[in-house]
């Protein structure tokens, strides 16, 4: 956040250039997605989460349980 005399201004998004956003970008992607990560059911890398499951059954669940994390934590997916 930067306050300046008038008003305060927090940033929406991570600006490039900065050396440590993709570090920090990835550990909120594993604080999100910790349990399902440790299930196995979903991987993240950066930008992308995969979602795995070993049957068809039950993985649409997952898929909406990841998009509802995401929308939860103001994350977008573009398809």
């Amino acid at each position: 956040m930067f306050i300046t005399l008038e008003e305060s201004f927090k940033p929406m998004v991570i600006f490039f250039g900065l050396t440590n956003s993709p570090a920090m970008f990835q550990t909120m992607m594993n604080m999100i997605f910790w349990d399902l990560i440790n299930t196995g059911t979903v991987k993240s890398l950066i930008d992308n989460v995969i979602v795995g499951t070993e049957e068809e059954e039950g993985h649409d669940k997952v898929v909406e349980e990841v998009v509802k994390r995401l929308v939860e934590n103001d994350f977008y997916v573009e398809g």
